[in-house]
């Protein structure tokens, strides 16, 4: 089993399942090691009291890794309507970063 990215073409974001969600302490070295490509610019991160956020840039266009601890959800969200065009692309390259 591996992680597994999936498109919500409904809400439009990318919903992200891995083998073993990470504790909040260590969700921005999971997301570095993610998001770990020459293609991809690291933005930003913040950490709340319940979700932590990576902002990045891909393809020029920005988007968000967040992690909530409570519901143990991770997915990414696009900034504006021309990240959300790149958004099944991004999934394509995310997943074949992990193989």
């Amino acid at each position: 089993m591996m992680t597994q990215i999936t498109f919500n073409t409904e809400f439009n974001f990318l919903q992200i399942a891995p083998d073993f969600f990470p504790e909040a302490d260590e969700f921005g070295f999971w997301g570095q090691i993610l998001l770990n490509h020459e293609a991809i610019s690291i933005l930003e991160t913040s950490e709340g009291a319940d979700r932590h956020q990576i902002r990045f840039c891909w393809h020029g266009q920005n988007f968000n890794l967040n992690f909530e601890h409570y519901s143990e959800s991770l997915w990414v969200s696009p900034e504006g309507v021309e990240a959300e065009l790149l958004l099944e692309k991004l999934q394509l390259f995310l997943l074949s970063t992990l193989s």
